[in-house]
């Protein structure tokens, strides 16, 4: 029997887990091991500075072989599920389904994809699968039609080395997709604003604004398959290094 991890960000009481739930449970056992609350934009965040609990709640039936809301972030919950709730590591770790885009830059932020990629590097084939609607009652009829294609491609064929596939499903009209476009990672990026505020005590505080920016107009991109009607599939890798600038430094002189 395939031993199945599925996680995210939203917390454990999210309507997005329990979808991928019910696509993940056709495939295998599922654990599921996700926060306890919102842990929304935490990226790869560790718990380091308190004690990580536990707690065994009944959610989800007879779907799963056990759910469990952690106390820390979505790294935790992998981290922690794979050393403790599991006798041998999962075979795959289903990460999402997330309300709200994690397309292009949106991967460097998301809880959801972080989670996907902790399990990733500790050999586990991962995907993360995010809906572009942040409704918090979206309907996700056809993005469980489409994440059990998903699931049952990386089942039957396999993920290359880096082993992690970030998934976005569009926000359409009618709640139907042109289909799959495998991608590239959007050139995009988020203008970090604050908005200067008065608290009835007061004292100014700040709250978050900015725009998001595409600045890429090629056509084999994630946001412009988004854009088009279709699911974007994008293979991730945990290496940042940028290669192609690795020639610009060849005549540093660096010294011993």
């Amino acid at each position: 029997m395939k031993q199945i991890l599925v996680t995210n960000d939203d917390g454990i009481y999210a309507n997005g887990i329990r979808a991928l739930v019910e696509v993940a449970s056709q495939f295998g056992e599922v654990t599921v091991v996700a926060p306890d609350r919102p842990q929304s934009a935490m990226g790869h965040a560790i718990t380091i500075g308190k004690p990580l609990r536990i707690t065994k709640v009944d959610l989800f039936g007879d779907l799963v072989k056990g759910a469990y809301a952690i106390s820390g972030t979505p790294v935790d919950c992998v981290s922690i599920g794979i050393d403790q709730l599991f006798e041998e590591p999962p075979c795959l770790c289903l990460s999402g389904v997330n309300h709200g885009s994690n397309s292009s830059i949106n991967v460097i932020y998301s809880g959801t994809m972080s989670a996907a990629m902790q399990a990733a590097l500790a050999g586990i084939e991962s995907v993360g699968f995010s809906n572009v609607s942040f409704d918090h009652d979206a309907d996700f009829t056809e993005v469980k039609v489409y994440a059990k294609k998903i699931v049952q491609l990386v089942l039957d064929k396999g993920l290359p080395p880096s082993k992690l596939l970030n998934v976005n499903f569009p926000n359409t009209e009618d709640g139907k997709y042109q289909g799959i476009k495998i991608c590239r990672q959007a050139d995009a990026l988020w203008t970090q604003e604050y908005d200067a505020r008065i608290d009835p005590q007061g004292r100014k505080y700040y709250w978050l604004t900015g725009q998001f920016i595409d600045r890429d107009k090629g056509e084999d991109t994630d946001l412009y398959a988004l854009k088009n009607g279709y699911i974007s599939v994008v293979p991730v890798m945990a290496d940042l290094t940028a290669h192609a600038d690795l020639p610009h430094f060849a005549d540093w002189t660096l010294g011993a």
